[in-house]
């Protein structure tokens, strides 16, 4: 296959063959494709755009690159994706909760994109949990405790690994192209049986315009559509984090106190019943919305979800006491310390991509594709849009290594919290359902 010749077709917005790009995926495994190469492809699918077609080619290239699970399971194989927020740990307390519910979740997530957080990076917040484990272990992980998440092994759409780790560096990674074949190879790859999609809106989401982001969610069911993978879509607000909390540990810290009971987080629970509530429909296990919703909420207050959370994590190399002692056994920064308001006014706007980026400045985030990641940095307690806030009122607390990282993030947090005198209108969490059906 001659890299050069498809490289310059899809740069002059040449229609690709299905036989180019599956020999452009095959080379992003093999390592045929350099780097540079890769990312000149992913720059001029970001410019030029593909043709639905050729999307389509593109995704099940990159999922036939490497194996394709098979699962011989006494219930459905489900599982969720989101397209990236600030503060959106939904997949740690989705995943045990369909799992309560009969379903089976071989959940493959990725890393940090951008200034969003990555469920890898969270998950490996906790010590001793693998996020890599051989097929043979993530199957019988997966038949034993009914959930397993991890990353794409080896074998798993490795061409997609390659460019989803490019695109981090090249700022490509808006392509609604590139985010459709990405998401779905892997998806794809895991052998499911029904998807559901949490498509982000606002200005913390990677596609903050609402039309662009119905364009999205189209495109990712109909792409999975064309592989009979039942597949829904719920458009959900990012205008402010999902949980108040950005950052690796942190976010372990709020999934397991709402797992727990021991905190009530709305928006994150209101995003998490309506996600599960669609997958157990797609998978037989719910006969409508309200049973749906009704089974996932009753497994995150009776505490089954959480424990089967627990089971996931000891399964994977965690301790077997996380649930007794998680406060001691995850991260902790050096450096704490409190943000105040320094006038009067309602929170009208917050800047959720600034805040994600603050993130990446502590260090919980990557700037260059092999940065290691400080765990225990971040935000919390970060104020709610519409909220009253006086002078000297918390905005968020800052969890830095020392107090001059967390003085240069300040200013780029104080600045992203806009007051009015008007208190804003409320934006509902979640929106739009587009399904498989429609």
């Amino acid at each position: 296959m001659n890299i050069p010749v498809i490289l310059s077709k899809v740069r002059d917005g040449t229609v690709l063959s299905p036989a180019e790009l599956n020999g452009f995926a095959q080379g992003l495994a093999s390592g045929d494709v350099s780097d540079s190469q890769a990312g000149a492809f992913a720059m001029a699918v970001c410019v030029n755009g593909l043709t639905e077609n050729e999307r389509i080619g593109l995704t099940l290239a990159m999922r036939d690159s490497g194996k394709v699970q098979e699962w011989n399971l006494p219930g459905p194989v489900l599982d969720k994706h989101s397209t990236g927020g600030v503060g959106d740990n939904v997949s740690l307390i989705l995943a045990p909760a369909l799992a309560v519910c009969g379903a089976y979740i071989p959940m493959i997530s990725g890393r940090g994109l951008g200034h969003t957080g990555g469920t890898l990076d969270k998950l490996e917040a906790i010590p001793g949990y693998q996020t890599s484990v051989s097929e043979d272990d993530f199957q019988n992980i997966v038949a034993k405790v009914g959930c397993a998440i991890v990353g794409a092994g080896e074998g798993i759409a490795p061409a997609d690994k390659r460019l989803y780790a490019i695109r981090d560096i090249t700022s490509t990674v808006e392509s609604i192209d590139l985010i459709t074949a990405s998401i779905l190879s892997k998806k794809l790859a895991a052998g499911l049986e029904g998807l559901v999609l949490d498509v982000k809106i606002g200005n913390g989401a990677f596609i903050s315009d609402p039309s662009d982001a119905r364009t999205l969610a189209r495109s990712l069911v109909n792409g999975a559509k064309g592989t009979g993978c039942k597949t829904a879509a719920l458009l959900t607000d990012m205008e402010q984090p999902l949980a108040p909390v950005a950052g690796n540990s942190l976010e372990i810290k709020n999934a397991l106190e709402f797992l727990c009971g021991l905190k009530d987080f709305p928006r994150l629970r209101e995003v998490t019943v309506a996600l599960g509530g669609q997958l157990l429909i797609l998978g037989g296990l719910a006969s409508d919305a309200k049973e749906g919703e009704g089974n996932i909420a009753q497994a995150l207050m009776d505490g089954r979800a959480a424990e089967r959370f627990a089971r996931m994590v000891s399964a994977l190399g965690g301790p077997t006491d996380l649930l007794d002692n998680f406060s001691k056994r995850l991260p902790q920064a050096s450096f704490v310390t409190d943000l105040h308001a320094t006038e009067n006014g309602f929170i009208s706007e917050i800047n959720v991509r600034a805040l994600g980026h603050a993130v990446i400045e502590l260090g919980g985030g990557r700037k260059q594709q092999d940065d290691i990641l400080d765990l225990s940095v971040g935000l919390d307690q970060i104020a709610e849009r519409g909220q009253a806030v006086s002078s000297g009122d918390l905005l968020c607390r800052i969890h830095a290594k020392d107090e001059k990282s967390a003085h240069s993030v300040s200013k780029i947090i104080q600045s992203s919290f806009t007051l009015s005198e008007d208190q804003p209108r409320q934006v509902p969490v979640v929106g739009e359902l587009l399904d498989y059906f429609t």
